[in-house]
Formats: C-alpha cells, sequence, structure tokens
C-alpha cells in the first residue's frame, strides 16, 4: 500500500470560506474524505499548516519513508527558500498543486520557488488538482 500525504499551506484552513469565486465553497475536510474513500488501497494522511517552519519540519519527517508528497505550499510557493532546499534534500516525490491557475492571476503568482525541484506541478483545476496529484503518485515507481 503506497503511502501519500497531502500538505496544504498557508490560509489553505480556510477552503470552502475564502474567496468562493477562486477557490470554490467546497471544504478540504469533504475533498480528503472523497479521496480517502476514492483510493482506499492508499493510506492518505493530511497535514495543514500556515507556518513555514512546520511545513519544513512535515516535509522532513516523511520525505524519507512515504511514496508520495501532494503540496500546495499556497503563498509560500512564491516566496519560500526554506521549502525548495527541503524538498531538494528529501527522497520522496514532491508534486505541487495549485486549486487556481496561477498564471491567470497576479504577476507574483507566476513564479514558483519549488517547482523546479518537484516531480511535476497540476494548477487550475480546483479541488480536482489534488486528485490529478494523487494519481500521478500512485502511478509513480518509487524506491520505497
Amino acid at each position: 500500500m503506497k503511502k501519500i500525504i497531502i500538505i496544504n499551506g498557508p490560509n489553505l484552513n480556510l477552503q470552502g470560506r475564502r474567496e468562493p469565486a477562486v477557490y470554490g465553497t467546497d471544504t478540504f475536510e469533504l475533498l480528503l474524505a472523497e479521496l480517502q474513500a476514492r483510493y482506499a488501497d492508499v493510506e492518505l494522511s493530511y497535514y495543514q499548516s500556515n507556518v513555514e517552519g512546520l511545513l519544513v519540519d512535515k516535509l522532513q519527517a516523511v520525505g524519507f519513508s512515504y511514496d508520495g508528497i501532494v503540496l500546495n505550499a499556497g503563498a509560500y510557493t512564491h516566496t519560500s527558500v526554506a521549502l525548495h532546499d527541503c524538498i531538494s534534500a528529501i527522497d520522496t516525490p514532491v508534486v505541487e498543486v495549485h486549486i487556481s491557475n496561477v498564471y491567470a492571476r497576479e504577476t507574483f503568482r507566476h513564479t514558483s520557488l519549488i517547482s523546479s525541484v518537484c516531480r511535476g506541478t497540476i494548477t487550475g483545476f480546483g479541488l480536482d488538482s489534488y486528485r490529478l496529484a494523487i494519481e500521478a503518485l500512485r502511478e509513480m515507481r518509487t524506491d520505497h
């Protein structure tokens, strides 16, 4: 059984209430329950923090034992050298996800400091971006 964790960064705890026109009205708790039911063959866990250092700590904690990480780093995508360096240091493949199409938004969102060290990036498919990332990680060969 593959072990995959979804890690969400700042403000994603407000999913369903935050800017519904951009992010939709479904809560992440609802999505997680749907994903866990759909992927019963995957040990799927979840972590969210608004604190950059705690995200680094979590990535380090799972980055040598899990089969995949789905990471929505939120605003830290565009600012965090610490997350970039952490992803570079771990073995577990990371798929970067974004709910909105960041390239159709403000210019500052067009630059990701983590994309270059992630296995791939999925952006703009709403909450379905998480499902697409899980699908990719399920099919990916790992050394674990």
